[in-house]
């Protein structure tokens, strides 16, 4: 079976529509509006892969993200795709040699520009929208008034403003972490090239265990296994209960890496393995 039906956090002429339409090139896309429409897809079997984003380098993780792969019983990562992120001010045509009135734009684009709208653009409101390409719609609509939006070069064109400044965003580094996630456990075939393999678990600490992150941490250390990440996150049933996520530069079925989740289980903790993917970055 063609696995042809993708969905991605919209709408139309977000990053994740610019991550999807890289990835999946020859794919039917399909825009849903949350992070839970998207796991929902998924689950109610109307896509076979959802991209969704994970993580920015100015920002830090998607908690909702983190949270519903937690939550999940049967979705998995099968892989991970690194897009540069790049902000840009759009203008209406009839508008872009005008003054700015207002700047509109979701609170993560307006974050990663605050120096650019604190020195060239002082004093100018800012509004917040529920995404960038909502902010890029709304100005497209308002002929008459100097509104400007902070988005995506394909949000220019899909809804025909002027990119008026380019690359507004704080730092040239600022890359954006998307996953695709299934609930069939096969890799997409994308059309990129992948880089490294790695993999993604979660894990609860048992609370009768002093010293149980540390010797965590040690199965892993010792084995001489590398860890790009270690986050905590809340397990919402009380206060200073938290589950962490764990991201290993290696394959999960490699021995080293079962090895470690064997002791880490014996030590009483519980682990989820959230997938074991290639990384496609995006030049």
């Amino acid at each position: 079976m063609n696995k042809n039906r993708i969905g991605y956090l919209g709408p139309e002429g977000s990053f994740t529509n610019v991550a999807a339409l890289h990835a999946f090139s020859q794919q039917k896309l399909k825009a849903y509006f949350t992070i839970p429409d998207c796991f929902d897809a998924l689950v109610n079997n109307e896509v076979d892969y959802s991209i969704i984003p994970l993580e920015n380098t100015l920002e830090g993780s998607v908690t909702l993200t983190i949270d519903s792969l937690f939550r999940s019983s049967n979705l998995s990562v099968v892989a991970e795709i690194i897009l540069p992120i790049q902000q840009h001010l759009l203008m209406h045509i009839d508008q872009k040699n005008q003054q700015v009135e207002k700047v509109l734009s979701h609170s993560h684009a307006l974050a990663q520009c605050h120096q650019f709208l604190h020195q060239d653009l002082k004093g100018v409101p800012l509004v917040q929208t529920t995404s960038t390409s909502a902010a890029a719609k709304l100005v497209s609509r308002e002929s008459e008034k100097p509104l400007a939006a902070i988005g995506t070069e394909l949000a220019a064109k899909l809804y025909e403003l002027e990119i008026v400044k380019r690359n507004i965003q704080d730092s040239s580094n600022n890359h954006t972490r998307f996953v695709v996630v299934t609930s069939d456990k096969a890799p997409p075939t994308l059309s990129l090239t992948p880089t490294r393999v790695k993999s993604t678990i979660m894990v609860t600490l048992p609370t009768d265990r002093a010293g149980a992150l540390h010797q965590v941490l040690s199965a892993f250390s010792w084995r001489r296994l590398n860890l790009s990440k270690i986050e905590s996150r809340p397990l919402k049933k009380r206060l200073g209960d938290y589950f962490f996520i764990i991201d290993i530069e290696e394959e999960v079925d490699s021995v080293l890496v079962k090895g470690s989740l064997d002791e880490i289980r014996a030590l009483g903790c519980g682990v989820k393995v959230i997938g074991s993917y290639a990384s496609y970055p995006i030049a």
